[in-house]
């Protein structure tokens, strides 16, 4: 089972910040579907393919995987480099195992079965 959405919420607003002051994970930067407003959302990142793949621990009904797929393209912050990226999808477990050529580790506590992948940009 995922995560549910509520938790997210928690994380999104006890632990990220937490996270992001320590500014070793993951980063990506995307603009507010609604608001417009730059948001930063920590999370591992996994080189696919000619672009990254995020899993999806919440589902795709996350504010951050919303605000992507609305926008189109996102920023990412890795080891203190800066990814554009673009043509976000949503994708299930086995396409993005193909992607990776290796099999998955998804923490025993959750079952995450999709998966969103994006292009490095130009």
């Amino acid at each position: 089972m995922r995560m549910p959405l509520w938790w997210g919420k928690v994380n999104k607003r006890v632990f990220n910040p937490i996270v992001l002051r320590r500014g070793k994970s993951p980063t990506l930067t995307h603009v507010g579907r609604k608001s417009g407003k730059e948001f930063v959302t920590p999370l591992d990142a996994y080189e696919a393919d000619g672009g990254y793949l995020f899993m999806l621990v919440y589902g795709p009904k996350s504010d951050w995987v919303r605000n992507i797929l609305a926008s189109g393209s996102a920023t990412l912050r890795k080891e203190g480099e800066t990814y554009d990226l673009v043509n976000p999808r949503v994708i299930d477990k086995a396409a993005a195992a193909e992607l990776l050529q290796k099999e998955l580790k998804i923490p025993g506590y959750v079952e995450i079965d999709e998966f969103l992948h994006m292009d490095l940009a130009g």
